[in-house]
């Protein structure tokens, strides 16, 4: 595999190694478009996510995090002296609404996707890109068949990976060897994490002794699944499911008195943010992460303090996902010598060989590189809340 220079994100923060500058971009609720050159060429980058509704803390990080890098990218000279237009629409976590966004686009002459935020969305959308034969990178789709097709590639872990990984790093730290598991069985994330962890548990010298169930029209009495890990002595309950169910979780566990380690994945990112909820209930909770923003790395810090001094919060992972896609998009296009005037269709061409040919050094991770198959190769990492705030292990 061909590399190109590692691209060192902490470097392009001060864009030392770059040429040129660009206008400031500016920015709306539902878009953020950058300025062009004089000939009016520029590379016009979408992004789909919901920035409202219950998930929508995720997809305004992805926002927010995209348009940083954008921002630093224009700010430095372009893509090989050739400006980004940015802009993101909002779905709301809604397959329907994510192709009507899509759609909405397209007719803004959208060349690169960078998005869905969300699996059910960004697996819908990913049918239109393969009809239109255009590049889409999502940051946070997790779920296989977000990355089906050719043309479709990830920045996050997917879901076998993550089931996978949570399994080895609950049994290679001795977490635990007792693990129940409460999942979602009508959700394609939560199930397909559920059954990957199940099947490399035993490998770990992890029992698996209960799996409890729920579903997206049951979602807010846990008791039933909580008694039974209980009763089967589970010392740690994996929870493969978003932060605003595993909110209910470990209210209600602590209603009962009990008390085991809890473990989750990308999807539990988010829970120090839901209103009303005490956060002291998760301290000492675990999450299989790619980010962690009290790392020490010059990067890291440097990206969470132009993050907070934006907009006022810590960034999660799904920014750090969505930094790195854009700084991924950039690379293949150098790499691959893809120019704004190009069609859709061989822009797409050009970016499918030429990410599968870089190596980044990114926010979630040194040296990610991409194979044909959409997927990415890079190491996992875990944090732990305490005293209220998300610390890397």
């Amino acid at each position: 595999m061909k590399k190109i220079a590692s691209l060192f994100l902490a470097t392009a923060m001060v864009a030392s190694l770059l040429v040129g500058c660009g206008n400031t971009a500016t920015t709306s609720d539902s878009a953020a478009e950058s300025t062009t050159t004089a000939d009016g060429a520029a590379f016009k980058i979408g992004g789909i996510g919901p920035i409202t509704g219950g998930a929508a803390v995720y997809g305004t990080a992805v926002k927010n995090a995209a348009q940083i890098a954008v921002d630093e990218i224009n700010e430095a000279g372009g893509i090989n002296g050739t400006p980004i237009e940015y802009r993101f629409e909002d779905d709301e976590h809604d397959a329907e609404k994510s192709v009507n966004a899509y759609n909405t686009l397209k007719d803004w002459n959208m060349q690169i996707l960078m998005g869905t935020v969300t699996s059910t969305p960004s697996i819908a959308v990913s049918e239109k890109t393969k009809e239109d034969n255009m590049f889409q990178l999502t940051p946070s789709g997790s779920a296989v068949a977000c990355v089906q097709y050719d043309n479709a590639f990830r920045v996050c872990f997917s879901d076998p990976n993550q089931g996978t990984k949570s399994a080895q790093y609950i049994g290679e730290n001795k977490l635990a060897t007792k693990v129940a598991v409460i999942f979602d069985s009508s959700d394609v994330y939560s199930s397909g994490i559920k059954d990957t962890f199940v099947a490399e548990a035993p490998n770990q010298g992890i029992e698996v002794v209960a799996e409890g169930s729920f579903t997206a029209d049951n979602k807010t009495d846990f008791t039933t699944q909580l008694l039974q890990a209980k009763d089967a002595g589970a010392e740690l309950v994996f929870l493969p499911i978003y932060y605003q169910e595993a909110t209910l979780i470990l209210s209600q566990a602590n209603s009962m008195g009990y008390a085991p380690l809890f473990f989750g994945c990308d999807g539990l990112d988010g829970i120090l943010a839901v209103e009303n909820f005490d956060k002291s209930l998760a301290e000492g909770v675990m999450l299989l992460t790619p980010f962690a923003a009290d790392s020490a790395d010059e990067a890291t810090q440097a990206f969470v303090a132009k993050y907070q001094e934006k907009y006022g919060e810590i960034p999660n992972q799904f920014a750090a996902d969505a930094y790195d896609a854009i700084y991924a998009i950039k690379a293949a296009i150098e790499q691959s010598g893809a120019t704004a005037d190009m069609s859709v269709s061989d822009l797409c061409e050009a970016l499918k060989k030429g990410i599968t040919e870089i190596e980044l050094n990114g926010l979630t991770g040194e040296g990610m590189t991409w194979t044909a198959d959409g997927e990415v190769n890079k190491a996992p990492k875990a944090v732990k809340i305490v005293d209220g705030v998300y610390t890397a292990m």
